[in-house]
């Protein structure tokens, strides 16, 4: 069974970082997709950044490139999310994700369809 745990989130001020983590268990794909959601209230879910651990390939929205680095450490079995340079509008709930990744594209792997593991997701609130 395929478990994803988020930890990380919380209160910043605008400017601050955080970094999320996400430990997986129980995939058994030896290559797949991995990414950040996050959903603020009122709003659909959207993604951030992803991961192709075939290659090493990222991606990224761009409401992030340059402020935000995704990462895994395979020994860990753990996705991280390095968030620097924090705005307001970053505020919402960051959900991990996982999946089998039949398309690797910059449009498919920042898509909600393309993942059927989710985790709980962690808060993270940036204020001005």
């Amino acid at each position: 069974q395929v478990q994803l745990v988020e930890s990380g989130g919380g209160s910043v001020q605008a400017g601050g970082t955080l970094r999320l983590s996400c430990a997986a268990s129980g995939y058994t794909y030896s290559r797949y997709c991995m990414a950040w959601f996050r959903q603020a209230p009122g709003k659909e879910r959207e993604g951030v950044a992803a991961i192709y651990t075939g290659s090493g390939s990222t991606y990224y929205a761009d409401s992030v490139k340059g402020r935000f680095t995704i990462s895994q450490d395979n020994a860990k079995n753990t996705l991280y999310l390095q968030m620097n340079s924090l705005k307001p509008e970053d505020t919402a709930m960051y959900y991990c994700a996982a999946g089998p990744c039949q398309y690797v594209n910059s449009w498919y792997v920042l898509q909600t369809g393309s993942y059927n593991y989710w985790g709980q997701g962690t808060q993270v609130t940036v204020s001005s």
